[in-house]
């Protein structure tokens, strides 16, 4: 069984990253949510994509040069379709106080560059373990580095490398760092990579699937999940 994967919420459809969009996600029948999260300036873990809030919200400037009080006073659906959608930036606490009580797994994407400074990591990791969430969850970034730390922090939270070029192999490097899965770019993980590496235990889910015939040869390769823009109309394909 293929599983559906909102990214960042149900983003073709709603404003992604924020609430509103991971509510709509569930809506459809996805099985999880993918989201990214980053540090403001005060140290708060927030769920937003780009490293300025320019492109999704009324604001401007870089998050880590802003404190959450001023980031929650942004529109974050003020540049979705006409700005129809008006919505908060979310922390991860608030993402998590909703995220309980559904059954829904989440991947956390780590947006950092840093391989000395772990502090957006440790306080992800220590979030979900103070709700107890450690099975549900799955750590994602083109950070490899990022991800090696997480598994030394919190082995029993599953991580999967983001990758958007090919590689030779996947499920070896995989091993390698520790991971239990992959996230490579649609486009670079044709099928015989797809079989191999979930036949050595390594999970692959690509990114972004949107278009009708990528999400239908996915599921015709028993992929382990799918990352989607639009979970609804994969939910659908799935489901014919």
């Amino acid at each position: 069984m293929t599983y559906i994967f909102g990214h960042r919420g149900s983003a073709g459809t709603h404003p992604e990253n924020t609430m509103i969009s991971f509510q709509e996600a569930e809506r459809a029948g996805a099985d999880g949510i993918e989201l990214d999260v980053q540090l403001t300036k005060d140290g708060e873990v927030i769920i937003i994509h780009d490293e300025k809030v320019d492109r999704t919200t009324d604001g401007k400037g870089y998050i880590n040069n802003l404190l959450l009080k001023d980031i929650k006073k942004l529109n974050a659906g003020a540049k979705f379709q006409n700005g129809q959608f008006k919505a908060e930036i979310p922390t991860l606490n608030e993402f998590f106080e909703w995220f309980k009580g559904t059954n829904l797994f989440v991947n956390i994407e780590f947006k950092t560059k840093s391989i000395s400074n772990y502090e957006l990591e440790e306080k992800t990791v220590a979030m979900v373990k103070k709700n107890k969430l450690e099975e549900r969850v799955i750590f994602s970034s083109f950070n490899h580095y990022s991800l090696v730390y997480c598994y030394r922090l919190a082995p029993e939270i599953e991580t999967a490398p983001l990758y958007a070029e090919g590689l030779f192999m996947p499920w070896i490097y995989a091993q390698s760092i520790r991971a239990k899965g992959i996230h490579p770019n649609y486009r670079v993980i044709p099928d015989e990579l797809i079989t191999l590496s979930q036949n050595h235990g390594i999970k692959v889910r690509p990114y972004t699937v949107n278009q009708d015939e990528d999400i239908k040869r996915f599921l015709n390769c028993n992929t382990h999940a799918i990352i989607t823009d639009f979970p609804k109309k994969a939910k659908e394909l799935k489901t014919m």
